[in-house]
């Protein structure tokens, strides 16, 4: 049972209650008859009221709060909850009030959670089957959406982008037959929920297996135990591995393995975006399972992957093998080693591509690390820069949230200045559109990419 708090009190419209200010009227001045020793009336300063003790159950957030979610954002933080009602209540669905007693609807509350209230509906929701019922309303319509993108040419694509497809909580992509699920909220991690999902996926998609892989990351951030991978649904034997599209090209996909859910759908339309501009002598660093690579070896003679992680060089062989009658003649080389070292070396040594792919990690994941993350972004594009032959092209990207795109593109002009080197702009891109921005809630713009043509 998902824990519910229901409120006694009749909504009222989320209305700012700030936008208007107390007026006071000015004391009289005195007049020139006044005796000079008439003291002049003090007008007191405009004092703000004190937060009072709720007199509803829910949840009371304070002013910077409730203005974030009338601008369209879905998230509280821990430090902007002023006041529980009843205060030890479990993490569960909550009504959200402000201090004047303002609703604003109902979230998923989780008192142990940086970020403790996701906002879910506008709407009061008082118990269990009216929740799962919304659940399955919003992921069939998500599903909808993207039917069209699972053409013959890409048999994967992300189902359910959390808060971008106003489900926060939930992720789902499909690859092939086979879909993986991760819920990263505590409230959602009942059997109720994993059920209700479930039967809409089986319903819309008709898939072999459901497996939920859990990010042990977002759990360990929800105050949740990391249970193993697990089976939610199979036809027959469940699938633990598949082979799907990307552009009609063919990847193979672990279940258990690999990063985020197990590939980089979000990168699908930039990596068709690369291979319109690349030529000549390719290298594609951070590649991890040849992603980039092998889109460039498409219209490339000579391409390089680079990536610290054996495995995932494995998998990349393994994608190399499968699409040798798509890539023709070209030649394709795996070399494992640490980025910053190899480009820092080969810049030193003068080799020099036609063609760069920068790809790395998220440098940013909270704003204390944010002013690192700008060197590093300007040090790894710098070498890159230093790298390329006139006309060269270089695509390069962030996949930091904390990073904006005006930080990122001011990173690399900076890093073009330093390399005394001339940059167009191309393509500015960011995730595929299955990852879609909601521009109220600006994380959901994590992914920049830019293409640039150096001269």
């Amino acid at each position: 049972m998902v824990p519910l708090m229901s409120s006694s009190q009749k909504s009222r419209p989320a209305q700012s209650p700030y936008s208007a200010r107390t007026q006071q009227k000015a004391a009289p001045r005195p007049s020139a008859k006044s005796p000079a020793s008439a003291p002049t009336p003090q007008i007191p300063a405009p004092q703000t009221p004190a937060p009072q003790p709720p007199t509803h159950p829910g949840i009371t957030i304070s002013r910077r709060a409730a203005d974030r979610l009338l601008a369209g954002h879905v998230w509280v933080y821990r430090s902007e909850v002023e006041a529980i009602s009843p205060s030890e209540h479990p993490a569960g669905l909550a009504p959200v009030y402000d201090r004047r007693g303002t609703v604003f609807g109902t979230a998923l509350f989780n008192p142990d959670s940086e970020i403790t209230l996701r906002l879910i509906s506008a709407a009061e929701i008082t118990d269990e089957a009216a929740f799962l019922a919304l659940l399955q309303q919003r992921l069939r319509h998500a599903i909808g959406r993207r039917k069209a993108q699972l053409a013959a040419e890409h048999s994967a694509c992300r189902l359910v982008f959390s808060e971008a497809d106003a489900l926060p909580g939930i992720i789902a992509d499909k690859y092939g037959d086979l879909i993986i699920l991760q819920l990263a909220s505590k409230v959602l991690d009942t059997a109720a929920v994993r059920a209700a999902i479930v039967s809409v996926l089986v319903e819309e998609l008709s898939p072999a297996t459901i497996l939920e892989r859990p990010s042990p990351r977002i759990r360990e951030l929800e105050q949740l135990s990391v249970p193993p991978s697990a089976v939610l649904y199979a036809q027959g034997d469940p699938l633990t591995h598949s082979t799907f599209a990307l552009n009609g090209l063919l990847f193979r996909f672990d279940a258990e393995a690999g990063q985020k859910t197990g590939a980089f759908l979000d990168q699908r339309e930039n990596y068709a975006a690369a291979a319109r501009h690349a030529h000549g002598q390719a290298l594609d660093i951070c590649t991890y399972q040849g992603g980039f690579a092998l889109h460039l070896a498409q219209v490339c003679p000579r391409v390089t992957g680079i990536d610290i992680s054996r495995a995932a060089l494995e998998v990349a062989e393994l994608n190399l093998a499968a699409n040798y009658s798509a890539l023709g003649a070209s030649e394709v080389d795996w070399i494992e080693a640490n980025a910053f070292d190899l480009l820092r070396d080969w810049s030193d040594a003068g080799i020099a591509y036609d063609t760069i792919v920068l790809d790395p990690p998220a440098f940013a994941k909270s704003k204390r690390a944010l002013d690192g993350a700008l060197r590093g972004y300007k040090e790894f594009n710098l070498r890159a820069l230093k790298m390329l032959r006139p006309g060269g092209v270089l695509v390069t990207h962030s996949c930091s949230h904390q990073v904006s795109l005006a930080d990122f593109t001011e990173v690399v002009r900076a890093a073009a200045a330093d390399a005394r080197r001339r940059v167009r702009l191309l393509e500015r891109r960011g995730a595929a559109s299955d990852h879609p921005v909601i521009l109220n809630i600006p994380e959901t713009e994590y992914l920049k990419c830019l293409i640039l043509e150096v001269d």
